[in-house]
């Protein structure tokens, strides 16, 4: 894995789009690597949640949702971060989707999903003002995906819209911060490390894969061995993943590894053979021959926290 760099590099990258009534879009872009692309998300659904609205607009069609509280879920699984609350969830590709863990997923297609190109918008009226601040995505093959809605100074809490010559202009403040970070590399992204990328295990919980419906003593399970080690790695519950009828199933996102009938006993050998000793757990990797099961010489132990 590379090394995480803290400062982006800035593209110097703009164009401007004029709209049918008159009005104009000025993009600036900025990297859709992972690590540029995960802490800028992280900030805005975790940290800004309250501030960020989301949506798809084409033309004739808007759809926004926004928060009314921190989100349930915030995790990237096969290349897709989901954002989960309580009545609604989202996808974003924000890297390469192989397909789960037999790579289904076609090269062209994993190339068509993922985000290629990522700007910060400035929409400004016929007469220069500027009234709307956002960030736009485009996929592969360079059609539109999410679009990220920033405060705007002349909307008050409510939506409402403020009295004439009395912009609330510390509403740009957020706008300003990633121009700052993601376009102008000015300040670093306030993060040592992507938190995107943080390692995490899963354990499946759908009612499709019969086995996986006594899920809770394994991740029980994991928890404690993970404790008992020091490690630092989060247990999270999750639908299908991909590994049907050979529940319980248990994935760890460090290394993409799926492991299969993972009782409480086998839970106990991912933490202490797998993770800290780098040693293959015969039986319980999916695939059988999967490539990320390495040896004990050739595997990265993990690192006590």
């Amino acid at each position: 894995m590379a090394e995480f760099k803290q400062w982006v590099i800035p593209l110097n990258q703009k164009s401007q789009e004029v709209t049918p009534s008159g009005s104009t879009i000025e993009y600036e872009e900025f990297s859709s690597e992972i690590d540029v692309i995960g802490p800028l998300l992280y900030r805005l659904f975790q940290e800004c949640w309250q501030d960020v609205e989301l949506g798809h607009m084409v033309e004739g069609s808007v759809l926004e949702l926004s928060f009314t509280e921190a989100p349930d879920l915030f995790v990237v699984y096969d290349g897709y971060l989901t954002v989960a609350t309580k009545s609604w969830h989202m996808h974003l590709c924000v890297e390469e989707n192989l397909g789960g863990p037999l790579c289904r997923t076609p090269v062209e297609q994993r190339q068509h999903r993922v985000i290629k190109r990522a700007a910060l918008y400035r929409r400004s009226s016929t007469t220069g003002r500027a009234f709307g601040w956002g960030i736009q995505f485009w996929n592969g093959a360079d059609e539109r995906m999410m679009t990220l809605f920033l405060p705007s100074p002349y909307l008050g809490d409510d939506e409402d819209l403020l009295p004439e010559g009395k912009p609330r202009l510390e509403k740009l403040a957020l706008y300003e911060e990633l121009r700052s970070t993601y376009i102008l590399g000015e300040r670093p992204i306030p993060y040592e490390q992507n938190p995107l990328t943080r390692p995490y295990i899963a354990v499946c919980t759908s009612s499709r894969c019969n086995p996986s419906r006594n899920w809770q003593p394994t991740a029980e399970a994991l928890k404690a061995s993970l404790s008992e080690q020091g490690l630092d790695i989060p247990v999270q519950t999750t639908g299908c993943l991909e590994v049907c009828k050979l529940g319980p199933v248990v994935f760890h996102s460090g290394d993409r590894t799926w492991f299969t009938r993972a009782t409480p006993k086998i839970a106990k050998q991912i933490v202490e053979d797998f993770l800290v000793s780098g040693e293959a757990i015969p039986g319980h990797h999916y695939p059988a021959d999967a490539t990320a099961v390495q040896s004990k010489s050739t595997r990265q132990p993990a690192e006590a926290s």
